[in-house]
């Protein structure tokens, strides 16, 4: 097993012409696809994967520094493609790895042929106009309430961050995944995700792109979509009915639909 796959636990799947790559968001690990990327590994290489620090991964290699920003979880995501893809790369990330492979677009743009963002957000402040979702004083309340009782905030907060009240199992799974995760990691990664602000990098992403909405998200609202809409080059922008911040999990089916009609553009 290479330096790289033991770090990321990385696993691939699949043959076809191109690959899809997977990233997962906060507090969650590649087991969250389990609905959606079989599908895809009829038609193309798959790959998931674990960020550092997040489920199957290396925890030894978590470095304070180089995750310090998204970007270093940027530069793992270009060498897992470097290793393990073959043909067109369409990278699908959710929440805070739609900016990580954003970020990754624009170091490597030759490398990624599409980007399917699933509940995305460049910046989760209200800013002036931009409305991010939450003030600087709610993300300051998350953070030190995560610092005083990290099992406590995961068990209040992931089942809203999940949605979907008549799906009791899934707020349990996505509750039981924020509590595996290690907490001292998860506190600093806590942090990197809420008070990252991505916003000057979005013009700078070039391939086509599928921002992918709810219709009711706690953690990335409509304008946010809007915004990314008016601000990202070559950029779709589809809204599914769904009420929570995990519509791969909570609607995988209306997911695939808007994945597959834009890819069907992409790939022709």
């Amino acid at each position: 097993m290479s330096k790289v796959q033991l770090r990321n636990n990385v696993r691939v799947a699949g043959t076809g012409p191109a690959t899809m790559v997977f990233a997962h968001g906060f507090g969650c690990d590649q087991t969250m696809w389990r609905f959606l990327m079989p599908a895809y590994a009829e038609r193309f290489r798959t790959i998931s994967f674990d960020l550092v620090g997040s489920g199957g991964s290396d925890l030894s290699a978590y470095d304070r520094a180089k995750y310090g920003t998204l970007h270093g979880y940027a530069d793992d995501l270009l060498e897992i493609v470097d290793e393990f893809a073959t043909g067109p790369v369409v990278f699908v990330g959710h929440s805070v790895s739609t900016m990580i492979g954003l970020l990754a677009t624009i170091k490597a743009p030759e490398k990624f042929l599409a980007q399917v963002m699933v509940g995305p957000s460049p910046c989760y402040i209200n800013d002036g106009d931009y409305v991010g979702g939450f003030s600087r004083e709610d993300i300051d309340e998350l953070l030190e309430t995560m610092d005083a009782n990290y099992l406590g905030w995961s068990s209040s907060l992931a089942p809203a961050i999940m949605g979907v009240p008549d799906r009791p199992e899934l707020r349990a799974e996505l509750t039981e995944s924020f509590c595996r995760n290690d907490p001292e990691i998860a506190k600093h990664f806590a942090r990197v995700t809420f008070l990252s602000d991505h916003r000057a990098d979005v013009p700078r992403s070039t391939p086509p792109a599928l921002i992918l909405q709810c219709s009711d998200d706690l953690v990335a609202p409509r304008q946010v979509g809007d915004y990314l809409h008016r601000h990202l080059p070559n950029s779709v922008l589809r809204i599914i009915e769904n009420v929570g911040h995990c519509p791969h999990m909570s609607a995988p089916t209306a997911s695939s639909r808007a994945i597959d009609d834009f890819l069907a553009h992409v790939l022709r």
